[in-house]
């Protein structure tokens, strides 16, 4: 005798056929009432599947108790009703269709057509997918198409928080990527301001105006915070805005709160985390020492498994065939001292390493015994 019941086989059966076929091969060996007792069921659902058996599996499936006719079924006219109004807004559900398009019908009878006609959505993007479909469509922008800008409050990392304090390190890192390829450009502050901010997008525009960018295709996307808008009462634009137009650029803002259309900045403040900040440094020209290395490393060698396991230089060059690795090395500075520089230049900013193509490209004439490149202001 079954412990567990007919009923209780059927539902955790995978195919309920094949017990009902054991049923009835056991039922002509031994008899119905046997079976029964054997199965836990009746004598008459013995007979049930004895009857419908014709020798094939799909005789044993289970049938529909719909009834065959429906007098209060929906008329042509009413389905085909539902069905545009459906297809006109794909992403709404039976009840919303019939609150917001006033449609007379049941909310049953709304979703039984809408899956009579295969209009169901059965399935939702996941993340990962979203984030894949963007992948493909930013990969077909053209270079320098769009440059995601945005600010980082270091004291929110706690092997770097100490060091700071300690090593009078900045406290603020300005990001700003280029999103088909991944280029990566740096640059540090003490504090959150506008003029740091127009700094940073003004060393930035230079560079690449002189590296031949057509300046006017290129739009600079940041969120709304005050170090790119200034105050919110303000009815002019920002220092930052007026510096990117005055180069030809666009400023264009994020909607408030939605942090996601800056998801290709904020990557990289994430691997920062993990990749850079873990580091110990000696004092300040150390640390922007290691950021520049740091930089070129990502720019040159690093691999970003989100753009075909590629490096942005890789990138570019596949789809600016004739540029050169200068494009890309824009070693990260002090904001502090470019702005000091520029309310007095008498005083020269860190010396940071310099780049072969710089002394190649732009005939740089200062250079000492050491191979260091004497840089002023904010030339490239």
């Amino acid at each position: 005798m079954c412990p567990h019941g007919y009923y209780t086989l059927m539902r955790e059966s995978k195919d309920p056929r094949y017990l009902r076929l054991r049923m009835v091969q056991q039922a002509r060996r031994i008899g119905v009432k046997q079976t029964a007792t054997l199965f836990g069921c009746s004598p008459n659902t013995v007979r049930k599947w004895m009857e419908r058996f014709d020798g094939t599996l799909s005789s044993l499936q289970d049938r529909s108790r719909a009834p065959a006719h429906r007098p209060r079924k929906l008329s042509t006219e009413a389905e085909d009703e539902i069905v545009q109004a459906k297809r006109r807004l794909p992403t709404w559900g039976a009840r919303r269709l019939k609150r917001d398009m006033n449609l007379p019908y049941s909310v049953k009878a709304i979703s039984r057509v809408v899956k009579e006609r295969g209009l169901m959505r059965r399935w939702r993007r996941k993340k990962h997918e979203v984030k894949r479909c963007l992948r493909q469509i930013k990969a077909q922008w053209p270079l320098w198409h769009q440059i995601t800008a945005d600010t980082k409050d270091l004291s929110d990392l706690p092997e770097y928080w100490v060091q700071r304090r300690s090593k009078a390190l900045p406290a603020f890192q300005y990001t700003s990527r280029e999103v088909s390829s991944g280029a990566l450009f740096l640059a540090y502050a003490e504090e959150l301001s506008v003029t740091y901010a127009q700094l940073f997008a003004q060393r930035i525009a230079k560079h690449l105006e002189r590296c031949g960018v057509r300046m006017r295709r290129v739009t600079w996307q940041t969120d709304n915070g005050s170090e790119f808008v200034g105050s919110w009462q303000a009815v002019e634009n920002s220092a930052f805005t007026s510096t990117l137009e005055s180069y030809g650029c666009t400023h264009r803002t994020i909607p408030p709160g939605q942090h996601r259309f800056q998801a290709d900045v904020e990557t990289v403040h994430s691997l920062m985390e993990t990749e850079f900040y873990l580091e110990r440094f000696k004092d300040r020209p150390d640390f922007i020492q290691k950021a520049s290395t740091y930089q070129n490393f990502f720019n040159f060698v690093r691999p970003n498994s989100g753009k075909e396991n590629k490096s942005p230089w890789q990138l570019v060059q596949e789809k600016h065939s004739t540029a050169q690795p200068v494009m890309l090395y824009l070693p990260p500075v002090f904001l502090e001292d470019l702005l000091q520089e520029q309310i007095n230049p008498s005083i020269g900013v860190h010396h940071v390493w310099d780049h072969p193509f710089f002394v190649s490209a732009f005939n740089r004439r200062k250079v000492n015994k050491t191979g260091l490149a004497q840089r002023t202001g904010l030339k490239c």
